[in-house]
């Protein structure tokens, strides 16, 4: 019987084990989807004349992600970090003007080439 009991606890304890990093996968799957609509925002709302922008997504009084873009030489930086329950993942990206453009994206035509 006890041998019988020691077989079936080999058997559940790995199963555990695999559904806990099932969750903490989806978890951070959850950040990741987050921090992807902040570069999604971000690169839809190019501003005009600021060199920065620096913004929070947040909706039902959670935080989604936070975006930082930046005017960099011949393109932008974006930086998002995205949230879900504790986990924080962050991604950075760089885009040039033309292949903004060619992605169609709405790129301000005057006081980017310059800066």
């Amino acid at each position: 019987m006890k041998l019988l009991y020691f077989f079936s606890l080999l058997l559940i304890l790995p199963s555990l084990n695999v559904l806990a990093q099932a969750k903490t996968d989806q978890d951070i799957d959850m950040a990741y989807q987050n921090a992807k609509k902040g570069i999604y925002w971000a690169l839809s709302n190019i501003p005009g004349k600021k060199a920065t922008l620096d913004n929070e997504l947040i909706a039902e009084d959670k935080l989604y992600a936070t975006v930082k873009l930046s005017k960099e030489i011949n393109g932008v930086k974006v930086v998002s970090t995205g949230y879900y329950q504790t986990n924080k993942v962050e991604i950075t990206i760089y885009k040039s003007y033309e292949s903004l453009k060619s992605e169609g994206y709405n790129v301000p035509s005057s006081g980017w080439e310059g800066d």
